[in-house]
């Protein structure tokens, strides 16, 4: 039973469920059960992460969320 956590920014509420489908579709390609694959989605606001220093919310500040 593979299980996938996916460690993102938040991410519009109506895409989860296609993100959701198709890595469940990478394991069914793989003749495993879709009902065997289990998604785990953790968001974290962009002013709780950071790299090289600087808070994603300063860093990446331009970008269209």
């Amino acid at each position: 039973m593979p299980i996938v956590t996916i460690e993102t920014w938040p991410i519009p509420r109506e895409r989860k469920p296609e993100l959701i489908k198709k890595i469940t579709k990478v394991f069914t390609e793989w003749g495993i059960p879709a009902q065997a694959v289990t998604i785990l989605i953790h968001e974290t606001q962009m002013g709780n992460w950071g790299t090289a220093g600087e808070q994603h919310s300063l860093t990446y500040k331009e970008m269209k969320r």
